[in-house]
């Protein structure tokens, strides 16, 4: 009798049991699908959501090195998104988590979480402005970007003596100073030294080429190289327009009659720390660059010159000029002979410097 009792209550209650872990398996499974479905929505709702209707950006900086989680984690940190783990799911989705690239970006945080990774991951970085002045040598070039931060100064000017760059260009020199063509630029802080040099070179490329200046220097007795090299001797002589082919005039004229430049420019280029002053002893500079000493053309370039002062090299007025002095007002006298260049520097040279003792 009592065994029989515990068999039926044995096969009463499994039954019970079944039915019991059913409903807790069945009320799991809902209530897990449930959270499943909450932590959807709340993923959703920041992931689908901008942080605020401010429409004002910023610059949002991402560093070599950083991680998609490290920059979910600062993106958030800036007010940029809602959350980390949302933002990087996202980005998981869109397959874009190893397409993060280093640079300075524009963000709002009005912007979707989607809308800043395709922003971050586009390569369109924040650029700045920087205008490069005729005339500029390599070394105020660098200066220039280093002062703006777009580059570093030695390792820009050790890009403008890459070899290879240099040969592909076929530049018969060691530098590629006169060929950076001085234009208004726009570089991202994450530009690479190399890249700012060879945007330069390309547009100087450009810029000749739409001038069909090559097809000038066909006609020329100087070489390309030779051309611009007069091109910069013009470039850091005068300012003025007007003078450009009068420069170039005199230049000529000198070189057909074997007679040497003296332009004090290329003694400048031709000592190490110029401190503003040119001594009569800066004269006798032993350095090719040194046209007091010797004759014709320096080896290359002592500056980048812009369109104007080349389309001067390649096309001197007719004169027979040559000496000019300056005026001291940034204009200059120019003189066939030698006592009439000398009257000229006293006019305006010495005169005034007895006027000012």
């Amino acid at each position: 009798m009592t065994s029989s009792w515990i068999s039926y209550e044995k096969s009463h209650h499994k039954p019970l049991m079944q039915r019991w872990i059913k409903r807790i398996l069945f009320t799991g499974f809902w209530g897990f699908l449930a959270l499943v479905w909450i932590v959807i929505g709340v993923f959703y709702y920041q992931g689908s959501r901008p942080v605020s209707e401010e429409s004002q950006t910023r610059v949002f900086e991402i560093q070599p090195g950083m991680t998609l989680k490290q920059v979910a984690h600062e993106l958030s940190r800036q007010g940029l998104i809602r959350s980390p783990n949302a933002f990087q799911a996202i980005a998981y989705i869109q397959d874009k988590e190893t397409q993060v690239m280093v640079g300075e970006f524009s963000l709002s945080p009005s912007m979707l979480p989607s809308e800043i990774i395709l922003r971050i991951t586009s390569g369109k970085t924040v650029l700045y402005s920087v205008t490069i002045p005729e005339g500029y040598r390599i070394t105020e070039i660098a200066a220039l970007l280093h002062s703006v931060g777009l580059a570093d100064s030695e390792s820009f000017i050790r890009q403008t003596r890459d070899e290879s760059l240099i040969r592909s260009l076929g530049i018969p020199t060691d530098s590629l100073e006169g060929y950076l063509f001085p234009e208004t630029y726009h570089f991202s802080k994450c530009t690479p030294e190399a890249k700012i040099v060879q945007k330069m070179v390309d547009t100087f490329k450009e810029q000749v080429s739409k001038s069909q200046l090559l097809k000038s220097a066909k006609e020329s007795p100087l070489s390309w190289h030779e051309i611009i090299t007069l091109a910069s001797l013009i470039e850091k002589e005068t300012g003025l327009d007007s003078e450009r082919q009068l420069i170039s005039s005199v230049f000529h004229n000198r070189l057909r009659k074997n007679m040497r430049l003296q332009t004090d420019p290329t003694v400048i280029y031709a000592i190490e720390k110029f401190d503003g002053n040119i001594r009569k002893r800066d004269l006798k500079i032993d350095s090719p660059y040194n046209t007091y000493r010797y004759k014709g053309l320096p080896p290359g370039p002592i500056a980048n010159p812009g369109i104007k002062s080349i389309v001067a090299a390649l096309s001197p007025v007719e004169s027979d000029h040559l000496y000019f002095v300056s005026r001291k007002n940034g204009s200059h006298h120019f003189s066939s002979t030698l006592v009439e260049h000398n009257r000229a520097v006293q006019k305006y040279q010495l005169r005034k410097v007895r006027s000012r003792r």
